[in-house]
């Protein structure tokens, strides 16, 4: 397993980095086409990891899971998808102001959701991969990591400003659910690379194209 964990400490490092220094802090949301290197090279590892040969990447790693851990099982990653979002919710709740209102902060959210979740179902279906565990041909991408990166992208984005250690909890979190789906037989490793990369996309789109009409607080979204 000794590859993985190189891979997913590797990715957690790059993406972590890239997060805090992609935005202005000054409310703006800035785009500029260097913020895709990053995501986009993760994705592009995630394709060149999903050969269907005995000797492609994600084989191979599925057979270290299964010399190593072959008896493994957990459903921590089903929750931990989603606890970034309680997280952002719940600090606010208890009165550590989050970046955005509730509003606008919202809608950004259910945006963001429906791209990442929806471009992962469509891609599901169109690839019809299957799993490790042979139990059902939804495989690529993993669903789990593309929302628990998703989540942690949201977390990162409301909260990185006030405590600049934010994005590294949030993405560890998010980067656990990978490896959990891995180590749980249930994706390759191609399908946790893939899928991180659509969640923090999609969640970064939702936040780039926003145009703050809902809440208080009014931001102007610069694209470069």
């Amino acid at each position: 397993m000794k590859s993985v964990l190189v891979l997913a400490f590797y990715f957690l490092f790059q993406v972590t980095s890239f997060s805090q220094t992609a935005d202005s802090l000054h409310h703006e949301i800035r785009f500029s086409t260097k913020q895709l290197y990053t995501p986009g090279l993760v994705v592009l590892a995630g394709l060149l990891a999903n050969g269907h040969s005995k000797e492609s990447f994600k084989n191979e790693v599925a057979e270290e899971r299964n010399e190593y851990i072959p008896k493994f099982k957990t459903h921590l990653d089903d929750y931990l998808q989603f606890s970034p979002l309680a997280i952002a919710y719940g600090l606010d709740a208890i009165g550590i102001k989050s970046k955005t209102d509730f509003m606008n902060r919202s809608v950004i959210l259910l945006k963001g959701e429906i791209l990442a979740i929806g471009t992962a179902t469509l891609l599901k279906k169109m690839t019809h991969e299957l799993r490790p565990d042979g139990s059902a041909y939804t495989s690529f991408p993993s669903g789990h990591t593309t929302q628990a990166f998703a989540a942690a992208t949201f977390l990162s984005e409301e909260y990185k400003d006030r405590y600049k250690w934010m994005p590294y909890a949030s993405y560890t979190v998010a980067s656990s659910v990978g490896l959990l789906r891995v180590a749980n037989n249930r994706h390759y490793i191609s399908d946790v690379l893939v899928g991180a990369g659509i969640g923090f996309l999609s969640m970064k789109v939702a936040y780039w194209t926003h145009q703050y009409k809902w809440g208080k607080r009014n931001r102007k979204v610069v694209l470069q």
